[in-house]
């Protein structure tokens, strides 16, 4: 018997109906059911740092992902409404209107995710609510610390973890339910609301497409190949489709699980051995783990400019050099390339990214957070815990026991692109070979 005449579940990152326990805890319980998604309109507005929260190849890529979502719902008889507003208007509309008893929703390690989560509980406390860890591959009772005792750097927490062998007690990635209950939403009103989403621009043969069916694809794919085999020795390549997993973008909006990833990864061992190459990526997975507690332990200290240091890093700021490192403007041609790369496709490298964060922090002096913001804007695959718990890394003020990690440009170039064809393909041959056009006082420089 259900338990609940009419329930919520409020889609976050966790836009997939496969491997979602918690979708299908709300499918037993709930007679009927409303499902979802919530765009505040603040994220495509300036902020504080004058940026928008989601660029327009970041809105591309999660439109997508809501539109195969609302297909995947309406195969099992459920449709996905998108509503542009804040949360807490949103949510408190259907649930006065709706008479709704159970919320669920997933957890998350963004700071101001988690407040508009804390926010409704205290607002509704008649509401029963249910929330379970989606978006990472342990859940919090699992991990062999509380949160407070978090390691603080990841090879302490992968010493734990390993030493505790808790990838055998990972569980399976769980099959989607073959139907939902029906949601008591005339389709008509979520048509409407649909309908009045911003526009966005679709790019048909773009590597990068949205939603659980495009990740799927991908992962077998990926899996099937021999790419997993060899990863440890291409996954630095700076412009390789196949050197690297390219998961991110479906993990970061829980179009695909972090388990379905970890169980394709054991079937490839089975069926293709493991090697030093395929422990890398579950690796790589422990890393993207440790950064989401990190962002649960630290809350609003992961948007601090001194981090979880006492002082933050000495900076100052030069708008001329920050739009230059935007734009791909700037004196370092592997740094240009970089990011003329993110700003056409919405995605960069790992190897990129730390590149262009030392450049930003060492050779430009600037603002950390800055970096950050803009990595939040433009990239398809923004994780609030992974972007901003890896640019605190490279700033000195994170989990990085060296402190400041400052990359020799000229080297790295020499190493990572030695014929030059990254830097021709995406570089400027017209960037400025000056750092500065106006000195601090904004006084023009005489060349």
């Amino acid at each position: 018997m259900a338990l609940h005449r009419v329930g919520l579940y409020w889609f976050s990152n966790d836009l997939r109906v496969h491997d979602n326990p918690l979708l299908a805890q709300a499918a037993n319980e709930c007679q009927q059911l409303i499902c979802l998604y919530v765009l505040p309109p603040e994220w495509r507005q300036p902020n504080r740092y004058g940026l928008r929260s989601l660029g327009e190849q970041r809105w591309r890529f999660l439109q997508a992902s809501l539109r195969d979502l609302h297909q995947q719902l309406q195969a099992r008889g459920q449709q996905l409404l998108v509503l542009q507003q804040n949360p807490l208007h949103s949510l408190a509309e259907l649930i006065s209107s709706h008479a709704i008893e159970g919320i669920y929703f997933a957890q998350h390690a963004g700071y101001y995710e988690r407040r508009y989560q804390q926010i409704l509980r205290q607002r509704y406390p008649f509401i029963h609510y249910n929330s379970a860890a989606t978006h990472t591959l342990f859940d919090p009772l699992q991990l062999p610390f509380a949160l407070t005792e978090l390691p603080e750097n990841f090879s302490k927490f992968r010493r734990l973890i390993e030493s505790t062998a808790l990838r055998s007690r990972i569980s399976p990635a769980q099959p989607a339910p073959l139907a939902l209950p029906r949601s008591p939403l005339p389709s008509e009103l979520v048509q409407r609301k649909w309908q009045q989403l911003p526009p966005v621009v679709t790019v048909a043969d773009h590597p990068w497409q949205g939603g659980t069916s495009a990740a799927l694809q991908h992962l077998q794919r990926y899996f099937s190949s021999a790419a997993a085999q060899y990863y440890k020795d291409t996954r630095n390549a700076l412009d390789d489709w196949a050197a690297s997993t390219k998961f991110s973008a479906w993990l970061a909006d829980g179009s695909l699980s972090v388990r379905q990833i970890l169980d394709a990864l054991a079937e490839h061992e089975r069926s293709q051995g493991p090697n030093e190459s395929t422990y890398w990526i579950w690796f790589e997975l422990l890393w993207r783990e440790y950064f989401q507690w990190y962002a649960h332990a630290h809350g609003k200290r992961l948007f601090n400019f001194s981090g979880l240091k006492q002082r933050g890093p000495t900076t100052s700021f030069y708008p001329a050099r920050f739009q230059k490192w935007c734009s791909g403007n700037t004196p370092y041609a592997v740094v240009n390339a970089c990011m003329r790369q993110l700003n056409q496709t919405g995605y960069m490298s790992n190897r990129g990214r730390q590149l262009v964060a030392s450049c930003l922090v060492h050779e430009l002096g600037l603002d950390w957070r800055y970096g950050a913001a803009y990595f939040e804007q433009q990239l398809i695959d923004y994780d609030v815990a992974a972007n901003w718990g890896n640019w605190q890394y490279l700033a000195g003020v994170g989990a990085d026991p060296r402190g400041h990690r400052r990359f020799d440009l000229d080297k790295q170039t020499r190493q990572y692109d030695p014929n030059g064809v990254f830097i021709l393909h995406w570089g400027n041959q017209h960037a400025s070979l000056v750092l500065d056009d106006c000195d601090a006082a904004d006084w023009p420089i005489s060349e």
